[in-house]
């Protein structure tokens, strides 16, 4: 896996002056490698050898680019969230959930379509980065509600500051955000 790591930080970037309020990551540089888009997808899931999942969920977008991959790799089916999706004609077939402030401090709506999960599937979320925390333990409540089980949270970058939060949701990543420079 060293060579996967090597290679996502040689596409990453950081864009702006840290001290500059539109400061961010852009990992755009990783969907433009196919090395790595060849290898994204087993490197996430390796981190969760041997739990076995029968389902990967993660949100739009990146989650729901890079869960499709991950499932892909292990042959498991994938549920996307919706961020905000909005009331539809068949609002009753949705679980939802509203997010603790995310890392813009905004409140998300996430959905899921009640026919994704049932009980007994096993979960594995799958992002590319987790920072606050608030949308895998958003989608943690939204497994919960459907009676399956969260195996953990498998992300390319750690920039997770709670460690409480951390063990909680199990996550486990392919960098540390440390790691980026």
């Amino acid at each position: 896996m060293p060579e996967i790591r090597d290679a996502l930080r040689a596409r990453f970037r950081w864009i702006g002056d840290r001290t500059a309020p539109d400061y961010r990551a852009d990992v755009t540089g990783w969907w433009r490698d196919a090395h790595i888009v060849d290898q994204i997808g087993p490197s996430l899931a390796t981190l969760f050898e041997g739990e076995s999942p029968n389902v990967v969920m993660g949100t739009q977008s990146r989650g729901s680019l890079l869960g499709i991959l991950v499932a892909l790799s292990l042959g498991v089916g994938f549920a996307e969230v919706r961020k905000n999706h909005g009331r539809s004609a068949d609002s009753d077939a949705w679980w939802e959930v509203v997010t603790a402030p995310d890392f813009r401090d905004e409140h998300l709506s996430l959905g899921l379509r009640r026919s994704l999960l049932r009980a007994g599937d096993r979960v594995l979320f799958v992002d590319d980065w987790i920072a606050t925390g608030a949308q895998a333990d958003a989608c943690r409540a939204l497994v919960e509600m459907s009676g399956a089980r969260w195996i953990g949270a498998a992300v390319v970058v750690d920039g997770l500051t709670r460690p409480d939060l951390r063990r909680s949701l199990r996550v486990k990543s392919l960098l540390h955000i440390r790691d980026l420079g």
